[in-house]
């Protein structure tokens, strides 16, 4: 299966999970695929961050949802239309484990795969 991050960005967040309280969140669209199917999914994972050298993340506290999957394969129309309504997407996801990203405080530069 090919693995791809097609973004991906650090931001304060917040959020307390497993009794360990969250000041940051890794933001993620990403793409599988394999033998002609492909499956979207964006993803936001809550870590401690304890000062600005740590993005450790934590696997504990990660939610997704799949915004797509089926046959095809990559398509930069198909990905410019989950980023266009990605923030929205991850508010929605985070919300509902208990969780804000903070979007107008990066932590760190987009990168796009």
């Amino acid at each position: 299966m090919a693995t791809i991050n097609v973004y991906e960005q650090y931001f304060k967040a917040q959020g307390t999970f497993n009794g360990v309280k969250r000041k940051a969140a890794l933001v993620m669209l990403v793409s599988d695929s394999e033998a002609g199917q492909i499956r979207y999914t964006a993803g936001v994972t809550f870590f401690p961050h304890k000062n600005d050298e740590d993005f450790a993340v934590s696997y504990d506290a990660f939610f997704e949802k799949v915004l797509y999957e089926g046959k095809g394969r990559r398509s930069k129309k198909k990905e410019q239309a989950f980023l266009d309504s990605f923030r929205e997407t991850v508010d929605a996801v985070a919300a509902e484990a208990g969780g804000k990203v903070l979007w107008d405080e990066p932590l760190r530069e987009a990168r796009r795969g």
